[in-house]
């Protein structure tokens, strides 16, 4: 079977994993709505025109009205859903169960670059220090509003994580070539020097620390589509690059040097990788805090089911972290007391791996 038929075959069957438990999760919470009742809501939600209607309306500008066009739609579906059950799934639980999806499907893919990036099963999103830098943004945000020159908690979290990715790459590479090993260690002391950083603002926060906490532990309450629209288009774009670059990430499981040899522009890909992958995970981290274990354990599954070959493993392991972080989030909000998803994600996927590694099932990638 080729690896296009394969990843057709899997990916065929994740999505519709996917599909599963988004219904599921939708039909979940205080006020139970039927599954049926929420495919149709869903649909309704979707904005599939069957006609549009041209039309104009005038817009104040500096005091004068301009006229603009404007636009119609009647939406191809139109189910019979009662207006409350229409309410709760499409603008209450449908915009954070779409950002978890968003989030988890960004960090699983990630994650699977990293590990193959670094040639390590242990590898993850924020190795060098992508997460700890968006948290010292968002920590910033949050206790010092007015040192901050962005006026979102998501844009200075963005900004933060891309700062880090930035200058962990610049101080790893000397003369055009950016040892692995290198970065990695540059990474390691980022996350130090950040990680006091966040925890002398946290001190200094005053009323502020809750809030920053919560951040740090990873959460989707209160997500918006607002929140979707900031994260979708760049981890779908960025995911799309990296797919691109996944014969290279197959070559570069070889060494360097054998890399080289077959034609790989090693360091420029190495760098394309970096800060696709970088991009990426910002995104993610951005909307919804530090969630972690997601990058690691997800792809790693993945790569036992499917093997290392990174043209199936890449789209595999974003649609299965998708629907993990989906169930995740479900399990956080389905209790008595809401709690951060990144304790969910934690206490699930850290004694998982802890079994993976009593199995000697840990390899090397």
């Amino acid at each position: 079977m080729t690896h296009s038929v394969r990843t057709l075959s899997w990916s065929t069957g994740l999505v519709a994993l996917l599909v599963a438990v988004v219904v599921a999760s939708a039909a979940l919470g205080p006020v139970r709505v039927e599954p049926s009742t929420v495919a149709m809501a869903i649909l309704n939600a979707v904005v599939v025109p069957s006609s549009v209607t041209a039309g104009s309306l005038t817009v104040p500008i500096l005091g004068v009205g301009v006229p603009v066009p404007s636009f119609e739609y009647t939406s191809v579906f139109a189910f019979d859903v009662p207006n409350t059950h229409q309410i709760i799934v499409a603008d209450i639980r449908l915009p954070r169960i779409a950002l978890a999806a968003t989030v988890g499907f960004a960090l699983a893919a990630a994650g699977t670059v990293m590990q193959g990036f670094f040639r390590n099963p242990l590898a993850d999103p924020s190795i060098i220090g992508v997460s700890t830098g968006a948290a010292a943004g968002a920590v910033a945000a949050i206790a010092f509003p007015m040192l901050v020159p962005f006026g979102s908690l998501h844009l200075s979290a963005f900004a933060g994580a891309l700062v880090t990715a930035f200058l962990v790459y610049s101080i790893a590479t000397e003369g055009g070539r950016t040892p692995v090993a290198t970065l990695l260690l540059a990474g390691v002391a980022m996350q130090a020097f950040l990680g006091a950083v966040i925890s002398y603002m946290l001190v200094h926060s005053g009323d502020s620390l809750r809030q920053a906490i919560v951040w740090m532990m990873g959460h989707l309450s209160n997500s918006t589509w607002s929140d979707v629209g900031f994260a979708l288009p760049v981890v779908l774009i960025g995911v799309l690059v990296l797919g691109s670059y996944t014969r290279d990430l197959n070559v570069l499981l070889l060494g360097e040097e054998d890399a080289h040899h077959l034609g790989t522009e090693v360091e420029r890909t190495k760098f394309l990788l970096l800060a696709i992958a970088s991009i990426v995970t910002a995104a993610g981290v951005a909307v919804a805090g530090v969630i972690g274990f997601v990058g690691l354990v997800v792809p790693h599954i993945m790569r036992l089911i499917v093997g290392p070959d990174h043209r199936i493993l890449l789209p595999t392991s974003a649609l299965a972290g998708a629907s993990f972080l989906v169930i995740s989030d479900t399990i956080a909000r389905a209790g008595p007391a809401e709690v951060p998803v990144g304790i969910i994600t934690a206490f699930v996927g850290a004694p998982f791996f802890l079994f993976l590694l009593v199995r000697r099932e840990v390899n090397s990638v």
